[in-house]
Parts: structure tokens; C-alpha cells; sequence
């Protein structure tokens, strides 16, 4: 089902959430089955793995760089969510569906990696800055927004989306939360080490549980045990279209969440690369199509953002 709830997602263009229609579960979607055909008038895309991306042949990069590296190993290896409908879940045979993916497997084309040699790595929100400082993957795409506490450890290209926080209350919203302030001294479920948990225990003084995912704090607020959750809006926008009649989004965002891919520190040239990548997915269209065979199939597409070259 499409969320009903009507919410605003912070991008560039503001776009706000899709009503009324049925998700019919393109790759990421909270449903089951395949990509769309594009609408009428649309670019048929034909290609590589699930979102039919071409993979560059034989490309050039400078010897010693990180581009060269992956393109003659051939593989590389992405740290994303596992349990986030829309941007990055776990589908049957293992492999992750989403936006983050497709954006992972879109940077992955470009070095010559055909989906299928992409080695994906479940990177929960406290574990994506080590993971990239112990060399366990060479990017991480994982709804991760770019803070400058986060630059002091790893570097992001990007940003690729923009999302902003919001909440979910259980169906009928029994407390009656109108906003973060109604969450003061009140228990809220959120990711440990994410920006949404540190924001709404430190700025809305909320009694916090700390979950390991996202997705674990659907129990607690199911049992009562917690009378809200929050995170991005995108990511609760799966969560209650996964789960009909159970949630309830308030649809109110409180702060601008960036979405960045994190990349090991000191890495300019590979930065610059994965920006160069974003730039063109965002010229050519490549992005938007990305976008509504995966998170769009419940959000409207946004404008896509304006790369920081910090």
C-alpha cells in the first residue's frame, strides 16, 4: 500500500510524500516483484543486474588510485542496511534491494563491476565509520548523513538525497505526539550511533532505546514499551508501508539529513570520482530512474540534490 500520510521530505525541490496510489514492489520496494515499465514516453532502461545499469568497458583510471585498484579486482565491497525498506532490505536470495544499492551498484558500473561481483556487507548505523577506518568495505551507501563529526573519521562524496527526521506512533496515535518537543522524558526507540538517535535525546530530551537497527524498534513501540520511533522520513515511510495499519507517520520533518556515500579518509581522488558519477546519474536522468524503481515506488521523486565538493 502507498503511505496516506501526507509528509515532507527536505531535498531540493522539497518533494513531498506520494498519495493514493499502490506500490506494485520494484527492486527495494516493501513489496514483492520486479522493476516497472517506464511510463509512457519513458527511456526503456537496458543493462546490468536489477537496475539495468551499463558497465563500463575496460575503463582507464591512473595507476595507484583507488578507481584502478577495484576496476582490476573487479569486485568491491559496499556496506549498506539490510533491514530498511526502499533503500537497502534484504531480499530472499541475500542480496540487499534499494535506493542505496542502486546508487552503490550505479558507482560500482562505472569501475567496470557488474552487480553480481558487488560483495555487500550489512553496515548498521554504529559500525559504518570503522567499517571503512579497518578497511572491511570501500564504501559505505546506508542512508548516512554527512555531519562533521563523521568527517573528522571518513570522507562522503555526495549528497545523493536528502531526507529529514520524523516519527512514527502507533495506528490512532494513542499519546497524541504532535512533534519531537511531545517526546520529552518519553521512551523513543531509535539506531544506536545515528544522528536521529543523538538529535531527539539530546535536543527533545526523550528517554532513549538504543535498538541495533531500525527495524528493532518496531517490536518495542508495538508492545508499548516505547511511544514512538524516529529516524528519517524515507526510512519510517517503509517501515508503515511494510506494515498496514500498525504505524503511523506524523509527517512533520525537524532537520535536514543529507545523505552522503562514505568513502575511507584522505581519499580525494576517489571522492571526486564517485562525485563525477553522481553529477552525470543527475544530468542523465539515470538518477531519477533509479529512484522511482525503488524508493519511488512509494515517495515522489525529488530533484536530485547539489554534490558539496568540500
Amino acid at each position: 500500500m502507498r503511505i496516506t500520510r501526507k509528509s515532507t521530505i527536505l531535498s531540493a525541490a522539497g518533494a513531498a510524500l506520494l498519495l493514493g496510489l499502490t506500490a506494485c514492489g520494484p527492486a527495494g520496494s516493501a513489496g514483492p516483484g520486479g522493476v516497472d515499465e517506464p511510463d509512457e514516453g519513458g527511456e526503456t532502461a537496458t543493462g546490468n543486474g536489477p537496475y539495468s545499469l551499463e558497465i563500463a568497458e575496460n575503463p582507464e583510471f591512473e595507476e595507484g588510485t583507488t578507481m584502478a585498484e577495484l576496476a582490476e579486482a573487479g569486485t568491491i565491497r559496499v556496506g549498506t542496511k539490510f533491514d530498511q525498506p526502499l533503500f537497502g532490505l534484504q531480499g530472499p536470495d541475500g542480496v540487499p534491494v534499494g535506493f542505496d544499492v542502486a546508487i552503490a551498484a550505479l558507482v560500482a558500473a562505472e569501475l567496470g563491476i557488474a552487480f553480481e561481483d558487488i560483495e555487500w556487507t550489512e553496515a548498521q548505523s554504529a559500525v559504518r565509520e570503522s567499517f571503512l577506518e579497518s578497511d572491511q568495505v570501500d564504501i559505505v551507501v546506508a542512508t548516512y548523513t554527512i555531519n562533521d563529526a563523521r568527517k573528522e573519521r571518513i570522507d562522503f562524496a555526495g549528497p545523493y538525497f536528502v531526507a529529514g527526521q520524523d516519527i512514527i506512533v502507533a495506528a490512532g496515535n494513542p499519546e497524541g505526539i504532535t512533534g519531537p518537543e511531545d517526546l520529552e522524558g518519553l521512551p523513543v526507540c531509535s539506531a544506536e550511533g545515528s544522528t536521529p538517535a543523538a538529535t531527539i535525546s539530546e535536543e527533545y530530551g526523550a528517554d532513549l532505546l538504543a535498538a541495533g537497527a531500525y527495524s528493532d524498534c518496531l517490536d518495542p513501540l508495538r508492545n508499548g514499551q516505547v511511544v514512538a520511533v524516529t529516524t528519517d522520513n524515507v526510512i519510517l515511510s517503509g517501515f508503515v508501508d511494510q506494515n498496514p495499519g500498525e504505524f503511523e507517520l506524523l509527517g512533520e520533518t525537524f532537520t535536514e539529513e543529507p545523505y552522503g556515500i562514505g568513502l575511507p579518509i584522505g581519499d580525494d581522488a576517489f571522492r571526486t570520482f564517485i562525485n563525477d558519477v553522481l553529477e552525470e546519474a543527475f544530468e542523465d536522468g539515470t538518477w531519477a530512474r533509479l529512484y522511482e524503481e525503488t524508493a519511488g515506488t512509494v515517495l515522489e521523486v525529488p530533484e536530485p540534490p547539489s554534490v558539496d565538493r568540500y
